[in-house]
């Protein structure tokens, strides 16, 4: 056995004797159009393929369409949990690319504005994935609804992506800005998307944090960046993830860098007390 065989061994028993508790990460941002959703998707491939058990869950109330970018088609979503029609369980569609996903429901408007009885009922439907999940990633909607920050304010880890473009990056502020009045005790990092370098987006990171730091007295991690590459927009058209579609892109090899640094996260965060999310959230939606 190697030593990295043995490293990985030992990790693995780790896991088993500490029984890790679910993390939650959710992926926003202020502006549409960003590509959250397909940082989303793509975060999901990696962890999974570190062995995590990964569940994505398509949160964006309303407009979902992480099937679409996973080349699935799920029988029933989020709409049927919430209408009692559905348990959870039911709903959760296997991926072939090694994680799960609990697809959100498309154009209904119910799922974009939920009731108090909606919600319990999500709530409790919710509480079953912490059995069968090491980690849960939160596809959220853009903005700052009050839906989008009953998951993003009570996460463990939230990243808000952006671009290089000014819109989205003011946007990406006024998001981070809600998140820290609302009170929030997640982790928050920028992510920038479609950067034609490091550099520039070590620049945005530093743009944001800078303003953070000195307006809200918060600090911002810098998440990584993903550089502007044609090998993703293929990837769409084709329905798959980038780092499946083009392993050896730019992209694909960003999003690997990405998935380490969040995989180390999951891994220190994992002693912390069962079911911290979704005591947040309850009390959120309360």
């Amino acid at each position: 056995m190697t030593l990295l065989d043995q490293a990985t061994h030992l990790r693995q028993m780790a896991r088993r004797v500490s029984a890790p508790r679910m993390q939650t990460i959710a992926i926003t941002s202020g502006k549409g159009g960003v590509g959250k959703t397909n940082l989303a998707v793509n975060l999901a491939v990696v962890l999974a393929s570190m062995k995590r058990r990964v569940v994505l869950l398509d949160a964006d109330m309303g407009l979902a369409n992480d099937d679409i970018l996973c080349n699935v088609q799920p029988r029933y979503n989020l709409a049927h949990v919430v209408a009692g029609q559905k348990t959870l369980a039911e709903v959760i569609t296997p991926v072939p690319a090694g994680f799960s996903l609990v697809a959100g429901a498309s154009g209904l408007s119910r799922m974009a504005d939920l009731s108090e009885t909606d919600r319990r009922r999500l709530m409790s439907e919710l509480e079953t994935l912490q059995e069968v999940a090491d980690v849960l990633i939160i596809d959220t909607g853009a903005g700052i609804g009050r839906n989008v920050l009953a998951f993003t304010a009570t996460a463990d880890h939230v990243v808000v992506v952006t671009t290089p473009e000014p819109t989205a990056i003011t946007d990406a502020y006024a998001c981070l800005k809600v998140l820290v009045r609302c009170g929030t005790a997640a982790t928050m990092s920028l992510m920038v998307n479609q950067a034609r370098s490091r550099d520039e987006a070590k620049a945005v990171h530093e743009r944001v944090s800078g303003v953070c730091r000195q307006f809200l007295k918060a600090n911002v991690i810098f998440a990584g960046f993903v550089l502007a590459d044609p090998a993703v927009q293929d990837s769409v058209r084709r329905r798959m993830p980038f780092v499946l579609a083009h392993p050896k892109s730019a992209a694909a090899q960003c999003m690997l860098a990405w998935a380490n640094r969040m995989d180390s996260s999951v891994e220190v965060q994992s002693a912390a007390p069962k079911g911290g999310f979704f005591r947040r959230l309850a009390a959120w939606w309360r």
